[in-house]
């Protein structure tokens, strides 16, 4: 479980982000806290990968805060990781993917071998391990980001679509490192496009639409009577005629 000084809840108060001229993030305000696996869901072009990467700080918001429970001491990038649809390899071995995580963070040197080996046994990797990690196939690529990640003992983990490129085997292997890690303290905050895999790992969803949050609840309340139309639309694989309506909502902030 996560001992460290508790950086959650992460508070999201009326967020904006634009790009291009386009106002691309609509006034989103949501709470995330320790322990839950929350998913978000909606159409391509709902804003739930840049949510993801306002959250991380990748990106600057036009307005609103991106808010972390924290001591001042206490620095948030410490706490937290990320893992994206198509990771970057370094042109090394698997090992020292890991190991360069690890040097980053600032971890002694003594102490990574054992850090190193644990989430390399973890994650599977244990016969690839020494194998360039460029070289890999996807799926064992998308364990060794998981496995980069994890060996960081994050708070929260953010995952842009995981398993969007893996086949069922490979999928299912990282549906098992996910709920590994939850079940360690970690936070989990996700962007999906696949119902099932949803079901099988929120706890909790964020559906989006052009750029908001349309609704917000746990995912058995979600999955059985959303309370939007448009969530509603989307889980009945009709949201394309929504998609061609103005949204009432969908006013310069």
């Amino acid at each position: 479980m996560i001992k460290y000084p508790s950086i959650l809840p992460l508070k999201i108060e009326s967020l904006n982000y634009e790009a291009g001229g386009k106002q691309l993030i609509k006034n989103i305000s949501c709470e995330f806290n320790q322990g839950k696996r929350y998913l978000l869901l909606g159409p391509n072009g709902a804003g739930k990968t840049l949510l993801l990467r306002l959250c991380h700080g990748l990106l600057k918001p036009k307005s609103g805060k991106v808010m972390w429970s924290l001591d001042k001491d206490v620095k948030p990038k410490h706490h937290q990781a990320m893992v994206t649809q198509r990771p970057v390899m370094l042109r090394r071995s698997a090992y020292a993917n890991i190991d360069y995580a690890l040097s980053v963070r600032g971890v002694d040197k003594a102490q990574r071998p054992d850090m190193i080996n644990a989430v390399i046994q973890r994650t599977g990797l244990t016969r690839v391990a020494h194998k360039l990690a460029t070289v890999l196939s996807l799926g064992e690529q998308q364990r060794l980001a998981i496995a980069r990640a994890w060996v960081l003992k994050p708070q929260v983990l953010f995952m842009d679509e995981p398993t969007a490129s893996l086949d069922p085997p490979a999928t299912h292997s990282i549906e098992e490192l996910i709920h590994e890690i939850s079940a360690e303290g970690t936070t989990v905050i996700m962007t999906c496009h696949d119902l099932g895999q949803a079901k099988r790992l929120a706890t909790d969803v964020l559906f989006m639409f052009r750029g908001r949050i349309k609704e917000m609840s746990s995912a058995d309340a979600f999955f059985t009577g959303p309370q939007n139309d448009l969530a509603q639309a989307f889980l009945d694989g009709q949201l394309i005629w929504w998609k061609r309506r103005p949204d009432k909502d969908d006013v310069q902030i």
